[in-house]
């Protein structure tokens, strides 16, 4: 009964039918633009912590705590603007977050210690319109594609996160830090053109968004709805583990593996080239299983595997394999757990679900800079393996215990 209630609801929300050329035009652009703003966010991971080093006033723990605050912003104005967009329209929101996003990637950009790019990061971040944009999403598609539209967006991350793992230290070599960010402020420019010119005309409010200006009444639903508390503490534990890592990879890239910082954009494309037949893999798995417990399980020991190898790399092939498995599961889970949300999530508190989500990503951001850096700096690599472990186990036995397909409610 179980299984026949989730293949009528994965069929209803997961549409075989086309998109219209109204809808495809909205999906394609707010993709595009989910994945400028993200390229800004990931373009930093991969040399932050071995540039930021040369700002007045940087140790380990402040370099980690620069790396997440773009997070800390992001997190707590998720739900804030995405009740503003109810009130005064998606566009406006969105298109102020992204002057927040350029003004904070100048001032980040011409930083000259770390609490500046602190500063910077923050504002950054301020331009939280994850929730928005996904709102927005739903304002133009129709309930039967509104998933489809979710996972296609939601995929956007995936490849933000692959371009810019390549793009970031081939800027970083040509301009240093300063010169990302400055990349960053240029795509949110194109963000903007994205929004004003490329978007369709803003449709009337469907009967999802109608819903979702009531959906604040049921915002505990939202937050506990059978198998959407997991999902949260999944998204937020994947972005933790991220940043940690990314406190710590890029030197030991540099330090212990005598990598030069020139060619790390190259270990990272051809890592996340060998990566994606198993990332293709997985998610086609998940199609194929009745509960998404298994699969989630098998992604989170393949990227928590491959980082721990990666940490303990000193040679260039264990390095590799390690990325390798970090990257299969992690841009496996980047695109599962937003569609699985979306199918999670009853219709008229996806938006709600989304923003929530969001918010729970970012968290995650800010946490991972945050505790990654402490745990470096009191007790290097070997007391950050043994936080991520502790992390490790309690989010797998979550998991194990309530990744539970629910009975979806339309």
């Amino acid at each position: 009964m179980l299984h026949s209630t989730l293949a009528q609801a994965t069929n209803t929300v997961l549409s075989k039918e086309p998109f219209t050329s109204v809808e495809r035009r909205a999906v394609v652009g707010l993709a595009s633009l989910y994945c400028l703003r993200m390229l800004g966010l990931f373009m930093v991971l991969p040399l932050f912590a071995v540039y930021a080093r040369e700002l007045a006033g940087a140790s380990t723990a402040s370099i980690g705590l620069a790396l997440g605050a773009y997070g800390l912003t992001q997190a707590l104005l998720q739900v804030p603007l995405g009740w503003l967009s109810d009130r005064i329209g998606r566009k406006p929101v969105i298109v102020s977050g992204l002057c927040l996003l350029i003004c904070g990637s100048v001032v980040a950009a011409f930083a000259e210690t770390l609490a500046e790019l602190a500063l910077g990061r923050l504002l950054q971040g301020s331009g939280a319109i994850a929730s928005a944009t996904m709102a927005l999403a739903a304002d133009y598609t129709r309930v039967e594609q509104r998933t489809k539209a979710s996972a296609i967006i939601g995929a956007s991350i995936g490849i933000s996160f692959a371009l810019a793992l390549v793009l970031g230290p081939v800027l970083a070599a040509w301009g240093g830090l300063s010169g990302v960010f400055e990349v960053t402020a240029i795509m949110g420019a194109l963000g903007l053109a994205v929004v004003l010119l490329w978007l369709p005309a803003t449709p009337q409010l469907t009967d999802g968004g109608r819903a979702h200006l009531a959906d604040r009444q049921r915002l505990g639903e939202a937050l506990w709805g059978p198998g959407l508390g997991i999902l949260y503490g999944s998204i937020f534990c994947l972005h933790l583990l991220l940043m940690a890592a990314f406190t710590a990879i890029p030197s030991i890239m540099s330090e212990q593996v005598g990598l030069p910082a020139a060619q790390h954009a190259w270990m990272y494309l051809a890592t996340l080239i060998i990566a994606l037949p198993g990332v293709a893999l997985l998610i086609r798995r998940r199609g194929d299983q009745q509960h998404p417990r298994p699969i989630i399980a098998i992604t989170i020991v393949l990227a928590v595997g491959g980082l721990f190898l990666a940490l303990e790399a000193d040679a260039v092939v264990m390095l590799g394999v390690g990325l390798i498995l970090f990257f299969v599961g992690f841009t496996a889970l980047e695109t599962l757990l937003p569609a699985l949300v979306s199918i999670f999530a009853p219709v008229s508190l996806r938006g709600t679900a989304m923003g929530i989500f969001s918010s729970a990503q970012f968290f995650g951001v800010f946490s991972g800079g945050i505790l990654g850096g402490a745990a470096l700096q009191w007790g290097g690599v070997g007391a950050l393996v043994a936080f991520l472990s502790g992390l490790t186990v309690l989010w797998l036995a979550g998991v194990w215990r309530y990744a539970r397909t629910p009975v979806v409610a339309f």
